[in-house]
């Protein structure tokens, strides 16, 4: 089965994590750090950036691709991947330049993660007639 929502988000969040990399890689090029920090505070915060992105996008892709295999809602998980991906977006400039757009990136992440994991949680008990605990036709098969 092709899960084409998860495909594509997971395509985004990969190209997303090449780019945060060569961020990285541009601030320990230009101030000659080639192992940790340095000391330097620019080259923490993208090296957080990206750590960060690492920290929280597995659990997204995890719990869209399951969802969508599920049969979620379609619509719904293509517009929480599209502004997941921007909030990791936001997330990065705001490590940047501290302004608000970190805020928003870590507000709108979280409560992505939070909707997904519930939404994963309910869907299987949403469908009509559908009984928690294993099926009694298996209980018989033994």
């Amino acid at each position: 089965m092709i899960l084409p929502i998860t495909l594509t988000m997971a395509g985004a969040a990969t190209l997303l994590n090449i780019w945060l990399a060569r961020r990285v890689g541009q601030v320990r090029m230009a101030h000659k750090v080639s192992v940790g920090d340095g000391g330097n505070e620019a080259l923490t915060r993208r090296m957080r950036a990206q750590a960060n992105f690492v920290e929280y996008t597995p659990f997204f892709l995890i719990l869209l691709g399951l969802i969508e295999l599920a049969k979620g809602s379609a619509l719904w998980l293509w517009i929480v991947g599209a502004v997941y991906i921007l909030a990791r977006i936001c997330h990065l400039f705001g490590m940047d330049d501290r302004g608000r757009l970190r805020m928003i990136g870590i507000i709108v992440t979280l409560l992505i993660l939070l909707g997904l994991a519930l939404y994963a949680i309910a869907l299987p008990y949403l469908e009509r007639g559908h009984t928690a605990g294993p099926s009694v036709q298996f209980a018989q098969t033994r």
